[in-house]
């Protein structure tokens, strides 16, 4: 079952997907040999896209968050970072859901490896680490 929503996000990153975008994105994130987002794979999504996309899958486990953020594909990760940014920013509103700030905390942490590139941290370390941080 949760396969099926892991492959239904891959599903609608590749439907919105523009081939234009992806040699752009490729090249403005400096994929190429020696540079430092070498490596990564662009479909060529833009991040109002992924936000939709994200919003529809808010309910995601953490387990595969986890296969979206060990992805190849630079959209994949920016989308599960995004579900687990969402997730954060709506334990945060709550004091009994502590546990569950502190969880996805350090599951971020554990991952960090994964957010490679300038815009993932831009993303996600202000909303999650930042935010976490702050109060301490």
């Amino acid at each position: 079952m949760k396969n099926k929503f892991l492959n239904a996000i891959k599903k609608n990153l590749r439907d919105v997907a523009d081939k234009k975008k992806k040699i752009i994105l490729a090249r403005f994130f400096k994929t190429g040999k020696g540079e430092y987002g070498e490596g990564d794979v662009f479909l060529g999504v833009v991040v109002p896209e992924q936000r939709k996309i994200a919003r529809k899958f808010a309910e995601l486990p953490l387990k595969e968050i986890q296969k979206l953020l060990k992805s190849k594909i630079h959209e994949e990760r920016l989308t599960g970072l995004i579900i687990l940014i969402n997730r954060y920013k709506k334990v945060s509103k709550f004091k009994s859901f502590k546990v569950l700030k502190e969880q996805i905390f350090h599951f971020y942490i554990k991952n960090i490896s994964v957010v490679n590139n300038w815009d993932l941290v831009d993303l996600s370390c202000r909303d999650i680490i930042g935010e976490h941080l702050i109060s301490r």
